[in-house]
């Protein structure tokens, strides 16, 4: 049975000189610009008046996925890689192969097992990897301002190029930012660096994560976005004053937001969508996780509104997909989330990062991921699992997709092929992965157009 749709074109640019366009699956006129009892808004415009119009399709796509599920038709899932780049180019310990790796081996080895690209890509433009700065301001370079040239924070230019990519082709000459063979120097580094080839076409969509250091912090490092290393963990009123205009503090989220805004407008630029995903698992206990989280949670809507308010007002970058996405509230480490949201004007997606349970032990009564499932249906939004250290479709539960049609799901870096915590969690295996890579109900890089039939 074929999902009801065509085939249309999204260009990768406007006003840019990247033409490639990317061919993705759009939602029919049958379902409509207006939301039914229960189902997703399909038009971004309802949030930002001035989205892009790609932006616009991308989530079209998403909440007609949604809405597919929620009127009981055949759906689809997008099957999601998050890359670690940072730790990728920097850590030699880090993943299934000891020594540095080249930028996107994780988004590669999906494709390297299957043969296929996965379907999105998430990176992030924190945490940084223990060096001063942001280098925010400046026109970006390859050789002379972003970010500086400083050492170890190549990864961020990196990162910006494997969204623009992935969305537009790799090996890609036009825009001068790569050699035809697909690499460019990298300052940082004193070394050619490449990006993995998408075969020179579009092979899906792109999101950002932003695991941002605690507000004027000297370095930028993943151990300064923990409460527990934040002003926070000794001082009771410091979050609030992070977002009170005015304050040293909020000065401080305002120079860190810029650096988001100038990557992210980037991007705007090369005419490419971006989900992007800022202070996720906002619901952990207090003292516990991120410096955002476990706090009042009038201050974090106000944090977030803030960021918004910022990006798209100030900023007018109008190419944003907002996510919001909890923790899994078992009630140990996270908690029912419901008051953190920053509200319908806010969001246009929500999801979950799911670390509490297994396929092989899922928390609750009904089958893996379930609970989070059911849960975020109140919201009437696209929902996703954001994070996840497993494949949704592996031998403990290959009827996942079936039972909950998340309409994206993203595996977490290094566990794609590798399992860093040793733990009786276990890790996917390569049946795991090219079982989901291969599943009709699954839709890989390039692969927008393909039907949904019974199989799990």
């Amino acid at each position: 049975m074929r999902l009801r749709g065509r085939i249309r074109l999204i260009g990768a640019a406007a006003g840019a000189a990247l033409a490639a366009p990317l061919a993705l699956w759009a939602c029919s006129e049958e379902r409509g610009q207006h939301r039914g009892a229960g189902l997703a808004p399909t038009d971004l415009r309802e949030r930002d008046p001035q989205a892009t119009p790609a932006a616009r399709r991308v989530y079209a796509i998403l909440a007609g996925l949604e809405n597919d599920a929620r009127r009981g038709r055949p759906s689809r899932t997008v099957i999601g890689q998050h890359v670690e780049l940072h730790n990728e180019r920097y850590n030699p310990g880090y993943g299934d192969y000891r020594g540095t790796k080249q930028p996107g081996y994780y988004y590669r080895k999906a494709r390297d097992i299957t043969g296929r690209l996965p379907g999105f890509v998430e990176l992030d433009l924190g945490p940084g990897y223990g060096q001063p700065g942001w280098a925010v301001g400046e026109a970006r370079s390859y050789s002379r301002s972003w970010p500086s040239c400083r050492r170890m924070w190549g990864y961020a230019e990196d990162a910006v190029d494997l969204a623009v990519g992935v969305w537009a082709g790799l090996p890609r000459p036009a825009d001068g930012s790569y050699h035809p063979s697909g690499t460019h120097w990298d300052c940082a580094s004193g070394t050619d660096v490449s990006l993995p080839p998408t075969g020179g076409g579009p092979a899906g969509i792109v999101g950002f994560s932003f695991h941002q250091p605690y507000p004027g912090s000297p370095v930028k490092g993943f151990a300064q976005t923990l409460h527990r290393t934040s002003p926070a963990a000794q001082d009771p009123g410091w979050f609030a004053r992070v977002v009170t205009p005015g304050s040293t503090e909020h000065q401080s989220l305002l120079h860190d937001l810029e650096y988001l805004a100038d990557h992210l407008g980037y991007l705007a630029d090369r005419g490419v969508p971006v989900l992007l995903r800022p202070y996720h698992e906002m619901n952990t206990a207090p003292g516990r996780g991120f410096w955002w989280a476990g706090q009042d949670p009038a201050a974090y809507r106000q944090l977030w509104r803030v960021t918004y308010d910022y990006l798209v007002g100030r900023r007018g970058l109008h190419n944003l997909i907002f996510v919001w996405a909890p923790n899994s509230w078992d009630g140990s480490y996270g908690h029912e989330p419901h008051s953190y949201y920053p509200g319908d004007r806010y969001v246009d997606v929500v999801g979950v990062d799911d670390y509490s349970d297994t396929p092989a032990e899922p928390f609750g009564t009904g089958g893996w991921t379930e609970v989070w499932y059911r849960g975020l249906e109140q919201y009437g939004k696209p929902r996703i699992i954001a994070e996840s250290f497993h494949v949704p479709l592996n031998a403990a539960q290959p009827d996942t997709l079936s039972r909950t049609p998340w309409v994206l799901w993203t595996v977490w870096g290094q566990a794609l092929t590798y399992d860093n915590l040793s733990s009786p969690r276990g890790k996917n295996t390569v049946t795991d992965v090219k079982r989901t890579y291969g599943s009709s109900r699954v839709i890989s890089g390039g692969g927008w157009a393909q039907p949904v039939t019974n199989d799990h």
